[in-house]
């Protein structure tokens, strides 16, 4: 199979991380940078595209968004996120989200979807999540959920939504493994995607839990499970590949003390060493 970065030849491609502020960093990441308010620029950068991107889908509306149109989830500080930069501007994203060993299902973003108020499937899907849960406990795996997934229309029919996912499996793989569920919307075949990389339905005593539309996203959703250890075997190549060029991508971490309300001074000699990063960043604060 054709290497993945090979396919992808704009080499203006490339990948940032952001972790959960305060998270702890796996050894295995070797470009780490501790800057609080570089976060909170990337991070801020990442909610204004996903903003962008959600309304002209029509998944959100405009009152969803920040006076600076954002897309803030509280969710979001507490995530990884998979940042890809095209000449410094953000043109696909996505977001894990590790949950607390204590978190049940009521603590789930799925807990909140249409499907729970169904009198036929409500509590079918309650038992399956929960099961899910249980599982990855037994298997010493972490429990998660995916999710923040936008590509720019410009990128849609490119390998990047496949890159993207694919990019996902590899940080999952650097975290020790994450098992657990994806509400995926079938706009844009985006549970299509996900499916062909492995994602399998919900399942409640042997039922798949169906599809279902979401007045909120408005849109046909699907709950998917998944098992960072076990993707589509055709993609293994290319996580392993994209799992090389992670671990020497730029991660950027915070421990809190930033205020994102504060611009970051383009120049400033806290910027990350290099002057492509330098001009990263200059196009985020412009």
């Amino acid at each position: 199979m054709k290497s993945i970065i090979q396919s992808l030849s704009d080499k203006q491609v490339e990948f940032v991380i952001l972790p959960p502020i305060g998270a702890r960093i796996p050894g295995v990441f070797q470009a780490v940078e501790t800057n609080d308010r570089l976060h909170a620029a990337f991070l801020a950068a990442m909610q204004r595209f996903r903003g962008e991107i959600y309304l002209q889908d029509g998944a959100i509306q405009e009152q969803q968004l920040t006076i600076d149109g954002r897309h803030h989830l509280p969710v979001d500080e507490e995530s990884w996120h998979v940042l890809t930069l095209n000449e410094g501007r953000t043109c696909a994203c996505l977001r894990i989200h590790q949950e607390p060993a204590s978190r049940n299902f009521e603590g789930l973003p799925v807990s909140h979807s249409a499907l729970t108020k169904c009198p036929t499937w409500g509590a079918k899907l309650r038992q399956a999540v929960e099961s899910e849960i249980a599982d990855a406990r037994t298997a010493r795996l972490h429990f998660g959920d995916v999710g923040g997934w936008a590509i720019a229309p410009s990128r849609r029919r490119t390998l990047e939504p496949l890159r993207t996912i694919l990019a996902g499996y590899s940080l999952m793989q650097h975290l020790g493994g994450v098992a657990g569920i994806v509400t995926a919307t079938c706009k844009h075949g985006s549970s299509q995607i996900l499916r062909k990389l492995g994602l399998r339905p919900l399942q409640s005593h042997g039922e798949t839990i169906p599809s279902y539309y979401d007045p909120h996203y408005h849109s046909e959703m699907e709950v998917l499970r998944f098992d960072s250890r076990r993707p589509n075997p055709k993609y293994r190549t290319w996580i392993a590949e994209l799992g090389a060029r992670l671990a020497n991508a730029p991660l950027i971490c915070s421990q809190g003390r930033a205020d994102t309300a504060t611009p970051y001074p383009v120049g400033s000699s806290e910027l990350w060493h290099g002057a492509q990063f330098e001009r990263t960043f200059s196009s985020l604060a412009s």
